[in-house]
């Protein structure tokens, strides 16, 4: 039992790599200020350089050379749980994350050839990110106390645009480099003692992984007044390596490492070190949007947007030290599932220097309830964004504001006999805020 719960909080670990990638689950989509001023209803009109992002044929339309910077600033959501969890058994409690700032970089630079109807742009950003920390005494410390994800992208691409037909395309490629840490208390269930929780030691996750997918675009503006588009990303295959290091806090947890101490010298230092290596497969995405120019100040977008999540069915690792050969050949189902997200926005020019942007999107979670958990306690949930800009021809500053409002997820998964789940209900609610700059040379 005792080998059993310390694969389970491995395979957790590996899994948090894996929340490097998730849209309705962690991808974050407020890539560029602009268009998150708009809920990320973008992919038709994408007419500044974040359109490396939001669908790279945009860029083709672009004049010159032109640079954006930026970030999006993450409140990381205070989650809060009322319920029981394996390590509380039937004693109901309350829980609350440890609040948290996550701030999420961007560059984005393209520049257009005057000879031919070609754009070269390179993008830098953090799509999926993660940041969650619990109190070391939650009663979820046994699936997770902290973990860090901090993922950094890459993106070459070109765009060629069909002048006749007022139509571009793009392709690029995506470099995907992510660092993983995390942390956690492991326990395991005394069956003599009614599933009495047993403290084994604190385990430890440090990983990383670099690995290529590619992206698509179209832009098609059919009239002056319409704009279509179409962006597709592919999926990316992580090959993640790492260590995993188990500390022994009792001599249940030491004889888990296959080392001994008996209760009178008991050593609180014995510890076991293993490289483990897994692969997981990150989303594909497809983004549809349709932008109307209704009059000459008013611009409205909607966008639809699919994740694969169901890329994510199973997970399964292979440890290299003789020490962890029984937490070998065990994949653990996930079962996740495609989700869409719906994303309305729109701007109004007050005047040529000055634009205002509002928008709302609904995107629904890849979850199911067997595996939701503390780690990415998610749910269906409600943007609401608002935004500004202000431009010349020689520079922009856009700044933009989104409220995150998660619906309340009521689960029903613990397991007294793996001290894993929990039966209550998760709340959380996040703020964002964005700033890019752009120059026009």
């Amino acid at each position: 039992m005792e080998r059993g719960l310390l694969c389970s909080a491995v395979c957790a670990a590996i899994m948090a790599t894996a929340s490097v990638s998730f849209a309705a689950g962690l991808k974050i989509n407020e890539q560029g200020a602009k268009a998150m001023g708009m809920a990320n209803a973008f992919t038709a009109q994408a007419d500044d350089p974040s359109a490396l992002y939001y669908n790279p044929a945009g860029i083709a339309f672009l004049k010159g050379g032109q640079v954006s910077m930026g970030s999006v600033n993450i409140l990381v959501p205070q989650t809060e749980f009322e319920g029981t969890t394996g390590l509380s058994g039937s004693a109901v409690v309350s829980e609350k994350a440890k609040r948290d700032l996550f701030i999420a970089p961007n560059l984005y630079a393209t520049y257009t050839l005057e000879a031919l109807p070609l754009t070269l742009g390179f993008g830098v950003n953090s799509i999926y990110p993660l940041a969650k920390s619990w109190d070391n005494s939650s009663a979820f410390r046994n699936q997770i106390q902290e973990i860090a994800v901090k993922p950094i992208n890459f993106q070459p691409t070109a765009a060629y645009l069909f002048e006749d037909l007022n139509l571009s395309v793009a392709a690029g490629l995506d470099i995907t480099h992510a660092i993983v840490t995390l942390s956690k208390s492991v326990y395991t269930a005394d069956a003599s003692n009614g599933n009495a929780p047993v403290e084994l030691g604190v385990m430890g996750l440090d990983g990383t992984a670099t690995d290529l997918g590619y992206n698509l675009g179209i832009k098609w503006k059919p009239i002056k007044e319409l704009s279509l588009g179409v962006a597709y990303r592919s999926e990316v295959t992580l090959h993640i390596d790492g260590d995993a290091n188990f500390l022994a806090t009792s001599q249940a947890g030491a004889a888990t490492i296959g080392q001994s101490a008996s209760a009178t010298s008991y050593n609180p230092q014995l510890r076991a070190t293993s490289p483990v290596t897994t692969t997981i497969t990150l989303p594909d995405s497809l983004a549809l949007g349709v932008a109307w120019q209704p009059t000459e100040k008013l611009t409205v977008e909607f966008d639809a947007e699919r994740t694969g999540w169901s890329s994510l069915q199973e997970l399964e690792f292979n440890f290299h030290n003789s020490q962890f050969n029984n937490f070998n050949n065990k994949p653990e189902e996930k079962n996740w599932h495609d989700a869409w997200c719906y994303k309305l926005g729109g701007q109004y020019a007050i005047n040529k220097n000055l634009d205002l942007r509002a928008g709302v999107a609904y995107d629904n979670n890849p979850i199911p309830d067997s595996t939701l958990g503390p780690m990415l306690p998610d749910s269906d949930r409600y943007n609401v964004t608002l935004g500004s800009g202000v431009h010349n021809e020689h520079f922009s500053v856009d700044l933009a504001y989104m409220w995150v409002h998660w619906l309340e997820r009521t689960v029903n998964n613990q397991n007294s006999a793996t001290l894993m789940g929990e039966n209550g209900t998760f709340k959380s609610d996040a703020h964002l805020f964005a700033a890019n700059m752009t120059v026009k040379f």
